[in-house]
């Protein structure tokens, strides 16, 4: 069927409905010519009168209603269709990548994913966890996850978690053999575990700040991992000093596991933020989660 017979076949039904050409042109936002001339143009091309009319009303005619019991029902279920489509358009529904640090998944994105997904099941999330700086656009990433400091100025940046702190920590074992270090350049003589960065391949110097003043140091020691979840847990062991997230740790300072030291050397700075390109139109769903995660005090 052609695109104008849809146009001439609904014109029919709305006079029908209407009983007239005044009100329906009037419904229909055109002329009253214009939509007779419609109406006799699909009367021509079926060869039968459909419409009946008066100089005070218009009512179909036999053929007119055998056409409309066929008409009205299709043209009912084309319009359900058509309303199905534009709620689907709307329905959160999709999948979102994102790539993001391990600390960063298990602290801010996991407690918010778990109350959040049970309620969309149309969407699905998949995370990344990589603690390199990957392109999310050349790598075809929906968002991802950095701490404030870190972003780039032409992405959009939602900050989802709060402010942090680094902690350097060791075990009370530790430190029944060793001084605690009273100042940064103290840990020249500790047995540091070292962190080896995904970005380059180089070992992470660690980074104090007191008053202002910044001070980058390169540790050294026994242990090196790409992930501070083991060098927590080599630093409980009594294997040397670690420098992770505080709130990663904060059960075993809590309970005297660990021990903090250099602590007035370890301010808190920005924290996680979802980050995405600026020209991204967000799809229903992908702006469901982001409101989700938006950090709220």
């Amino acid at each position: 069927m052609r695109r104008e017979e849809l146009v001439d076949l609904n014109a029919f039904l709305t006079v029908a409905e209407e009983q007239s050409f005044t009100r329906a042109a009037a419904k229909l936002g055109t002329s009253q010519s214009s939509l007779s001339h419609t109406v006799r143009r699909l009367e021509t091309r079926l060869g039968v009168r459909l419409l009946t009319r008066t100089t005070r009303s218009v009512a179909p005619t036999a053929a007119g209603e055998r056409l409309l019991s066929t008409l009205r029902p299709a043209l009912d279920s084309i319009g359900a269709e058509l309303q199905s489509l534009n709620e689907l358009r709307e329905k959160p529904i999709g999948t979102i990548r994102i790539t993001t640090s391990d600390h960063a998944a298990n602290t801010v994105l996991w407690p918010v994913l778990e109350r959040f997904l049970p309620s969309y099941p149309d969407i699905h999330v998949e995370l990344s966890i990589d603690s390199s700086f990957t392109d999310i656009v050349t790598e075809r990433f929906d968002a991802g996850v950095r701490l404030g400091e870190a972003l780039a100025k032409d992405m959009v940046a939602v900050r989802i978690g709060p402010d942090l702190r680094m902690a350097v920590v060791g075990a009370p074992a530790y430190f029944a053999t060793n001084p605690a270090p009273r100042m940064p350049h103290d840990l020249a003589a500790h047995n540091c575990i070292n962190l080896r960065m995904l970005s380059g391949g180089g070992l992470y110097a660690w980074e104090l700040e007191k008053k202002g003043r910044e001070v980058r140091v390169r540790v050294d020691g026994q242990l090196a991992f790409n992930t501070t979840i083991m060098i927590a847990r080599a630093a409980e062991a009594g294997l040397g000093l670690g420098f992770v997230m505080e709130d990663q740790v904060r059960e075993q300072l809590a309970d005297g596991r660990l021990v903090r030291v250099l602590d007035d050397w370890s301010p808190s700075f920005s924290g996680y933020h979802l980050y995405y390109p600026s020209r991204r139109q967000p799809s229903a769903a992908f702006a469901l989660l982001v409101e989700a995660l938006r950090y709220r005090k």
